[in-house]
């Protein structure tokens, strides 16, 4: 499902991208089995991104102006947007030039997850209008300094992360359900009357095409991030905004034309994830699934074709996680990526680049 390929990322990155490596990082790239990228906060409280290898080795580090949080990744280019209520979003381009910042308009913020288009010429981003309290999904020109020129309902508040469906022309959206307004801050403005939702939405037009819903009983688990398997069915990591005694399924799934349905775990297993998903992410053949937590300080990890548990591994702060060859790699708060420990934040996602 997933090619993880450190040549395919060396081709696609070009020979003036290597040559401006410093000799330590060329030979990080060269023996690595695969690239990726992560936003994290210096010791001195600086926000930048990383492009790793698998084992931790960072390759390089760029500014940004914001905290960052999640990607939208296509060909040689990747796009980091800023965490929630951030405005900005820097692009980034293996390929060469000078990275890209462009922001959203003066009544818009950005919810920190996008993706693009199968053909790379639109970036579609997640987005909150916040005097209305509408969620939407931003459309961005890609071939024209990313320049906003659409956008359409997402069907719901609090759109956050996204996918794109094998069709290519059908966007998945976790609409996480908490009402937020810039000049609170990160406050949640509506805990007793929460919608979470799953909506499927053509590309094409905007149009609402399916939306799941959860029981009133459920109203308050926050559904975010999400992964697609290899049968395309799409998995998401919840985070519940109801009492800490309590343990609902944190975890959902839902195929195009099904009911979404939650994940069958004993109480003691989502007990270790302390009522928080962070990151969501499928292995490289999509078949099995892993969400982490970093509150619980816990990895589950879910058989995509039985939707049975297969393995829950603790690890203090952990949030970052991505494909590698033989599973997952994962970051943490405190510094470790993969096998490697920096004096560097990682932020909750990882990029899977190359």
């Amino acid at each position: 499902m997933l090619e993880i390929d450190r040549r395919h990322f060396l081709a696609s990155a070009g020979a003036a991208f290597i040559a401006s490596l410093a000799p330590g990082a060329r030979e990080a790239l060269a023996g690595a089995a695969a690239v990726y990228a992560s936003a994290f906060q210096s010791r001195p409280g600086e926000f930048g991104v990383a492009t790793l290898t698998e084992n931790g080795e960072i390759v390089t580090r760029e500014p940004l102006p914001v905290r960052g949080h999640g990607f939208a990744c296509h060909g040689t280019r990747f796009v980091v947007f800023a965490r929630r209520p951030g405005i900005y979003a820097v692009a980034f381009d293996r390929a060469g030039g000078a990275p890209v910042t462009f922001s959203t308009p003066p009544d818009r913020h950005f919810f920190g997850h996008g993706l693009f288009s199968p053909d790379g010429k639109l970036l579609y981003a997640a987005e909150n209008a916040f005097e209305s309290g509408d969620g939407m999904i931003g459309v961005y020109d890609s071939t024209d300094g990313y320049r906003r020129i659409a956008e359409f309902a997402s069907a719901g508040i609090d759109p956050h992360d996204m996918t794109l469906l094998d069709d290519g022309r059908t966007l998945c959206v976790a609409n996480g359900g908490i009402l937020t307004h810039p000049d609170y801050g990160r406050a949640k403005l509506n805990l007793a009357t929460m919608q979470p939702s799953i909506a499927l939405i053509s590309l094409s037009d905007g149009s609402l095409i399916e939306k799941h819903t959860l029981p009133p009983e459920l109203s308050r688990l926050s559904l975010r991030h999400m992964a697609r398997d290899a049968s395309g069915r799409v998995w998401i990591g919840a985070q519940y905004e109801g009492s800490k005694s309590e343990t609902p399924p944190l975890v959902a799934h839902v195929r195009p034309g099904d009911e979404l349905a939650l994940l069958d775990l004993p109480p003691e297993q989502w007990r270790m994830l302390r009522n928080y998903v962070g990151s969501v992410s499928a292995d490289a053949d999509g078949d099995r699934i892993a969400f982490t937590s970093p509150k619980g300080g816990a990895v589950l990890i879910v058989d995509a074709n039985s939707a049975k548990r297969v393995a829950t591994r603790t690890e203090a702060q952990v949030c970052g996680v991505a494909a590698n060859g033989s599973g997952f790699v994962t970051s943490t708060e405190s510094g470790k990526f993969g096998d490697a420990i920096h004096e560097l934040a990682w932020d909750n996602h990882i990029a899977v680049l190359g």
